[in-house]
């Protein structure tokens, strides 16, 4: 299944073969997922699991923040571009879905880099340590939330260090004035922010569903 409204199946197909391979875990992790029904459509895509390691390791990140867990495809492929000693807190409301992710996490060997925090996430972001020690954050949850969570997140994020935040595109919804529901109005009240902030500068990529890409600029 196309996880772009962009392209087609066999232009998705072509780009996925053309990326470096899942691994047998992650592997296992999406096909557990698919299994869940509809709910899977949250996971995020192959070739953007790919990217979000490289980026992870392209920055050195030690230090990392995930907003939206679901079965962890997301958190996996972070922990796996941290060191060995890195850590990734990662904020999740289910106990049932994060249960999938804590065994592949246990299976790829990067449980130990993980710190899952079941509870409300903006109450676990205020709790972080007001210091700009975050290296990444990787915002994937409820979109009415996506401005708060930037606004707790972009202070404690290092010179440099980065902010993506997933769905930005809404299936192209965004682009659309004659959409209205919740969540639309939300990506598109979220955009409108980020491209105002002047502590970040922000691209769109159109790699999935949309994701932007901010940088700590100060």
């Amino acid at each position: 299944m196309s996880r772009s409204f962009a392209l087609d199946d066999v232009l998705h197909e072509y780009v996925v073969a053309h990326s470096t391979p899942l691994d047998p875990v992650q592997t296992e992790l999406v096909e557990t997922t698919a299994r869940l029904g509809a709910v899977a459509g949250m996971q995020t895509g192959p070739d953007q699991v790919v990217l979000l390691t490289l980026l992870t390791r392209a920055i050195g990140a030690w230090s990392a923040i995930e907003v939206g867990t679901f079965t962890g495809a997301s958190a996996l492929a972070i922990a796996k571009g941290l060191p060995a000693d890195g850590r990734l807190v990662c904020c999740d409301v289910s106990e049932e879905w994060t249960s999938i992710a804590r065994d592949a996490w246990a299976a790829a060997g990067v449980a130990d880099r993980i710190d899952l925090r079941i509870g409300p996430a903006q109450a676990t972001l205020d709790a972080l340590p007001d210091e700009r020690s975050v290296d990444l954050a990787y915002i994937d949850a409820n979109k009415e939330g996506y401005i708060d969570y930037f606004e707790a997140i972009v202070p404690r994020l290092r010179p440099d260090g980065l902010l993506l935040a997933d769905n930005t595109l809404w299936s192209g919804q965004v682009a659309d004035p004659s959409v209205d529901d919740a969540n639309t109005v939300a990506i598109r009240a979220f955009n409108d922010h980020v491209v105002a902030d002047p502590r970040v500068d922000a691209v769109v990529v159109s790699i999935g569903d949309g994701l932007t890409v901010c940088v700590r600029n100060d």
